[in-house]
């Protein structure tokens, strides 16, 4: 599902293959900036957002999260769905951003329920999902009655967000060049009527509540996300093929795991889980 998102940003004759041009004829080379994350996030490291030392625009910050799926994929790993972000205003107020993103799941990023995080995390954060898989494809917008009849089935789930910027300080643009900080997901159990009215959600960690919500909380619900991808990748010319896992987006704010640490959300009596192997 990769693919160039440059239209509109780069001056005919002004700028190489894979570079943008902003408004004030800065040029940025996004497969070089993408390159960058990718080896910060290989050395372990954090770096400090901006990049360059200069705000990114949201189509740029697309850009550069294209060159950085590829170089997940020359590594060797494959596109498995779609992850949103900031489609709850919990998860918006933590973060200080203003509307909702997407970015790549990759098979890498699985982690069975009851798993352990992978190793090499930066400072990963745990959010509980509605997750939907999807048993059509999806190449535009949707009414409530195809987005209901494109989805296979709904999970409990999480998602792992591991972000390349340091201490979490970034912009929505930032954010979406990393891939909208998506490093694992797990998926849980399937939810019948996740796809109707919003069921309770609870968060713990090592057996403490650590945040409350509903499965409505993002966007309004399960299916109103995966309306506001649609109609993202019909504008893009984007498609999700059936069989795509789709994050819907955090219904809590998202919690640090901490070595020796397990997380579990708790879907009106369903659970799903991860933790985080100590030191």
């Amino acid at each position: 599902m990769s693919r160039d998102v440059t239209g509109g940003h780069v001056e005919a004759g002004t700028a190489d293959a894979g570079a943008v041009v902003v408004d004030d004829g800065f040029v940025i080379d996004v497969q070089a900036l993408a390159a960058v994350l990718r080896a910060a996030r290989l050395a372990g490291r954090t770096l400090v957002a901006p990049p360059l030392g200069r705000p990114l625009d949201l189509p740029t910050g697309y850009a550069v999260q294209a060159a950085l799926t590829d170089l997940r994929l020359a590594a060797g790993e494959r596109i498995v769905g779609l992850k949103l972000g900031y489609t709850s205003a919990a998860m918006r107020a933590q973060m200080g951003v203003d509307e909702p993103n997407y970015g790549p799941l990759t098979d890498a990023m699985k982690v069975p329920d009851g798993g352990v995080l992978p190793c090499g995390l930066l400072h990963p954060r745990v959010e509980p999902e509605v997750i939907l898989v999807m048993g059509t494809q999806v190449t535009g917008p949707l009414d409530d009655d195809a987005a209901r009849a494109a989805v296979a089935s709904a999970h409990a789930g999480l998602e792992i967000v591991d972000s390349i910027w340091r201490d979490y300080q970034f912009t929505l643009a930032d954010n979406t060049a990393d891939g909208s900080s998506a490093s694992g997901f797990v998926v849980g159990p399937e939810l019948d009527e996740a796809l109707g009215d919003g069921i309770p959600v609870t968060l713990r960690c090592n057996g403490s509540d650590v945040g409350v919500g509903d499965t409505s909380a993002a966007l309004g619900g399960p299916l109103r996300a995966l309306q506001w991808l649609a109609a993202e990748l019909g504008r893009t010319g984007r498609v999700l093929p059936a069989g795509s896992i789709v994050l819907t987006g955090g219904l809590t704010a998202a919690v640090p795991v901490r070595p020796g640490q397990t997380v579990v959300a708790n879907f009106a009596g369903r659970e799903v889980s991860v933790m985080r192997r100590k030191k």
